[in-house]
């Protein structure tokens, strides 16, 4: 059983699920692998036979290179044309680079790249690295919780710049339900803030660009289009009791372990998503083409609300759902009494079917929906009973802080 945003703080959260053989996972953290052990020396002990072949392999090659230059050198002897070689011809005269096509991948990565950093979190707990996008020139950067939790409590972070710098970062705010955490740099009042665009206005087959530091290859651009909007993608949380479920952009542009926390932007450079999940398969790790990143509008609200008092509200509606059941629709298994689900006629073993004008087809789908609105919206949900009588009531949203 998992609860929707709908309980309140300590209630129980959805496991992450599998996705095909594989399942989601966050593309941090990336930890630094040790180097290969050296190659044995001339005295240790080696295969028979494999130094020769390499041997072969070498001579072979060179034997086939001097057989071609031979051939080579004989026909331009044999020419009777003149002789053109690219390497006789003038260095060409410094150009001035041209200015980047408005709209083009490259414009987006000159504006945006500036604006990305990468992450380097060490701690008692573990260590690793992620990414992060700047919102304000003192030093304000948005990233993934998952991306600062990684090593622990008292973890330090260093911040590393497009321009080469680096500087050190103290956490001003995490929350684990969105995934999402604020940090600020020290001594820093030059930094070039992103441009926040909006998600709402994203559409499925619209081109974006990802920008990060996957495997620790920091201003990594890549691009692709948005594959499907209002995703429901639940990856495990700081420990075996909390997921996060967020209502995910799903993109085809390369995401990789070290890219969490990192920008999706749209074609004009403007934040539409933080890079946050990616999906596997089987015992792959890299990315297949399936990247989640969540929406700027809830990035940016739970930003707002970790800068102003170093906590995040999430809306919820007062039902209990499973992550998963044979119904099509999310069942309500249990209705908190006198909650915003009670107070509109919602019964228990009600199936809710749409949230709005998004079709819900399971429990996560129910929660990703509602952990978009902000506590105190009106959305609309309509639920069958077991009768099959379908009806549509105005629910009022409330906040699970008032539960903590």
């Amino acid at each position: 059983m998992s609860e929707d945003p709908t309980r309140g703080a300590g209630a129980p959260q959805p496991q992450p699920h599998p996705y095909g053989p594989g399942g989601y996972t966050g593309p941090y953290p990336h930890t630094p692998q040790q180097s290969a052990p050296p190659p044995p020396t001339a005295g240790s002990g080696r295969v028979p036979g494999r130094s020769a072949l390499a041997v072969g392999a070498i001579a072979l090659a060179l034997v086939s290179g001097g057989i071609g230059g031979a051939v080579g050198a004989w026909s331009v002897r044999d020419s009777s044309g003149p002789v053109v070689n690219s390497l006789d011809a003038p260095k060409p005269e410094t150009q001035s680079v041209a200015a980047a096509p408005e709209g083009s991948v490259q414009a987006v990565a000159d504006k945006v790249v500036p604006s990305v950093v990468r992450i380097e979190v060490a701690g008692r707990t573990g260590a690793g690295e992620g990414s992060g996008v700047v919102l304000s020139s003192d030093g304000l950067i948005l990233t993934n919780n998952h991306v600062v939790a990684g090593g622990g409590q008292g973890a330090q972070l260093t911040v590393f710049f497009s321009d080469g710098s680096t500087a050190p970062a103290t956490v001003v705010g995490a929350d684990a339900v969105s995934d999402i955490a604020v940090i600020r740099t020290e001594g820093r009042t030059d930094l070039t803030p992103i441009e926040l665009g909006s998600s709402e206005n994203l559409a499925v087959g619209q081109e974006v660009v990802a920008v990060g530091s996957p495997l620790g290859l920091q201003s990594t651009v890549t691009a692709g289009i948005v594959s499907a909007l209002n995703r429901p993608v639940s990856t495990s949380g700081d420990n075996a009791n909390q997921a996060s479920v967020i209502d995910a952009i799903q993109t085809d542009a390369a995401i990789n372990p070290g890219n969490s926390g990192g920008a999706l932007v749209d074609m004009e450079g403007r934040l539409v998503g933080i890079n946050t999940a990616i999906a596997t398969a089987g015992g792959q790790s890299g990315s297949i083409g399936l990247g989640f990143a969540i929406p700027v509008e809830q990035a940016r609200r739970v930003a707002q609300e970790l800068v102003d008092t170093g906590k995040a509200t999430h809306a919820i509606i007062g039902v209990q759902v499973p992550s998963r059941d044979d119904a099509y629709g999310a069942r309500v298994v249990e209705v908190v009494p006198d909650g915003p689900a009670d107070r509109a006629g919602i019964p228990d073993n009600a199936i809710i079917v749409r949230v709005d004008d998004r079709v819900v087809t399971d429990g996560d789908s129910l929660i990703a929906a509602i952990r978009s609105r902000a506590p105190g919206d009106t959305v609309k949900i309509t639920y069958k009973t077991p009768d099959g009588n379908e009806t549509t009531v105005d629910v009022v949203t409330a906040s699970d802080s008032a539960g903590r």
